[in-house]
């Protein structure tokens, strides 16, 4: 996880949303401590510490003083709402794009992304099958 190039405590933020979003770390749960965080990933504190504090800032943590970070009630939401909002941005408005430039009418656009999505299906249940 701590190897794509960017900066530590982005990569600690985005561990600790996607375990928000997946629902590993429930809304109002406590999440790791700084400490816990810099033992577990052998980082500096004070980089899982900005991580955190990111979060703070950006509303999905709150700290409880003297007891630790909690994940914000509506965090999920606003996470995934972020997300989709990102996702959209990277990854459909330039599949769009580019169908039109080739042509592709919405239906046959939708048509090839249910057929990839009915591939990937398949592939997930064999490689479940073969474990």
């Amino acid at each position: 996880m701590m190897d794509d190039g960017r900066p530590i405590f982005l990569q600690i933020a985005e561990m600790i949303e996607n375990s928000i979003i997946d629902g590993s770390l429930a809304e109002e749960s406590q999440v790791p401590s700084t400490n816990e965080l810099a033992a577990f990933h052998r980082i500096n504190p004070a980089t899982a510490g900005k991580g955190l504090n990111h979060l703070v800032t950006a509303g999905i943590l709150h700290k409880k003083r003297g007891i630790g970070m909690f994940v914000t009630s509506g965090a999920r939401d606003a996470l995934r709402f972020r997300r989709r909002e990102g996702f959209a941005e990277q990854y459909v408005r330039p599949l769009v794009a580019e169908a039109r430039k080739l042509g592709l009418g919405t239906a046959e656009l939708q048509d090839m992304i249910d057929a990839q999505s009915r591939a990937s299906t398949v592939d997930s249940v064999t490689m479940e099958a073969r474990r």
